[in-house]
Parts: structure tokens; sequence; C-alpha cells
């Protein structure tokens, strides 16, 4: 039923500047492995095989790196190296990519309704890469959510507990626990004060929408910060009861900081990269 997976990945990157004044955060390595990459193959692993990537400006390294090198690939055919490339080739072979421009940042939102000409009238997923997302006892956080939806058939976000006083730093929900880690949204709140968020359930970087968000962020107004954010959106869905928020069951870590950044980085190396997983 979904079959398509938005990547929104035209921001600056502002938080791991100078790193990101010419690279895309995206494309920053957890090991020997890029984020995006991270991203796709859980996208890949959840049953998704199109690739929809909102891009900018700078941000050319993405559609290459899911290409065809083949002087790198001549180079290294027939030695050990070879093998290090074998996850992005099976990616190439078994996925499609598509490719389109957010020219202004504007927000998430607005990134979101960029990729309205990839996506088309169907339900589809979004990944934030830089929300590094891993589950090593089960299923990946997205494929978690697809099930949801296929019992639910509505918008979901991923949600997770974070400290009080982190609450600025995120989209908060409020809402009726409806099943083991599912809740029905009533509110939404962009990044408000430890006072003001209606609880500590944080909104990260996984969503699964359906199509009418589209038409309902073209009709949102520029908010916090002067964005078009999709937390506005979803409000206006939730008011219908239409909107759910789930507690998955595995890891994240903030890869758009320093901190959280170094510790996916610990944990791959220690639990994936030394395990040749």
């Amino acid at each position: 039923m979904i079959r398509k997976c938005l990547f929104p990945a035209a921001g600056y990157g502002t938080r791991f500047l100078p790193a990101t004044k010419a690279m895309p955060k995206e494309m920053l390595p957890i090991v020997n492995k890029p984020l995006i990459q991270y991203a796709v193959e859980e996208a890949r692993d959840a049953g998704l095989q199109h690739m929809a990537i909102v891009t900018g400006r700078g941000k050319r390294a993405l559609e290459d790196h899911f290409d065809i090198s083949y002087e790198l690939e001549h180079q290294i055919r027939g030695t050990e190296k070879e093998k290090f490339l074998a996850g992005t080739r099976e990616l190439i072979e078994t996925c499609t990519f598509s490719y389109t421009r957010q020219v202004e940042m504007k927000g998430l939102g607005h990134a979101i309704l960029s990729g309205r000409p990839l996506i088309g009238d169907e339900p589809f997923a979004v990944v934030l890469a830089d929300d590094l997302c891993l589950n090593l006892q089960g299923d990946g956080v997205l494929a978690q959510m697809i099930k949801l939806y296929k019992q639910y058939r509505c918008s979901i976000v991923a949600i997770q507990e974070v400290p009080r006083d982190q609450t600025h730093k995120y989209g908060v929900i409020a809402g009726e626990l409806i099943a083991e880690g599912v809740y029905r949204v009533s509110s939404m709140v962009e990044k408000p004060s430890p006072e003001d968020a209606p609880s500590n359930l944080a909104i990260i970087g996984r969503y699964i929408l359906t199509p009418d968000i589209f038409d309902l962020i073209a009709d949102t107004q520029p908010g916090k910060g002067g964005e078009i954010q999709i937390t506005d959106a979803l409000m206006k869905l939730a008011q219908d009861g239409c909107v759910l928020a789930y507690k998955f069951d595995g890891l994240r870590f903030d890869c758009g900081g320093a901190e959280g950044y170094l510790d996916a980085t610990n944990f791959c190396y220690e639990n994936l990269y030394l395990k040749g997983l």
C-alpha cells in the first residue's frame, strides 16, 4: 500500500558547521556509511522501493552516491575493496531514485510539499536522515509504523520521551493512549518551552502521511521562525481524529549535532561494523 519514501534533504545543516559548509549533512559518515544510506536502507527494509529525495544547492553528492561510479569501480574490481560497495550497489539495483529541489528553505512542511510531484496522490513515508534510528532486536522503526498504518489507515508520527528541558527542540504531542505505545493525537505544539509543553512526547524524524496532507500544508501559514511547519498541517488532521503517534521500539540518535553523531558512531562501530553487519 505504501510504496514511496520521501527524504527532505535540502537543509543547510547549520548545527554541524563547518563540516556541512560544502558537504550535505546527510553524507556525514557513521563509521564508513553515510546517514542517507542508513535512511534508504531502513525504507527498503520496510518494503519501500521508490525513494524520493528533496535536495537543494550543494547537494549533488546525494545523487552521485546512489549512482554507478565507473572509474572507481574499475579501479577496485577484483580486490577485497569491492565488498564495501556491495550495499550501495544493492540499493541502486533494487530501488528507484527520483529528485527535486527545494528552492527556498521554508521549513519541513514546505520541504514535504516540494516533494509532491514525486509522490503523487498516495500515502507515503517520510524519513529525516539525520535522525538515525536503529533496532537490533527486530523491525526498523519505519517497518513498525507501516504495520500500524495497515491497521489504522491514517497519518502517523513517531515519538519518544525526552527530558522536559529539551522540549524546545521538538514538536510535542498530547493525546489519548489507545493501544500499547499508540496515542490518538489531540494536540501538537512546535518547539514549546518546558512550561508550555503539553507532554514530554517528542516527534522525531519518521512519518507516515496520507496524501491529503499536501493540500493542508499548502493552506498553512508560516509559523515559528517564519517556517511552514508540518506539525501545523498535522494538527488540522488531528482535529478530525486522523493522526496517531507511535512510541517505537529501538534507538534514535540525533546526528544533526556533534554529541548524537559521536554516540551513533560509537554504537555502530561496536554493534555493526565490528560484527560485519
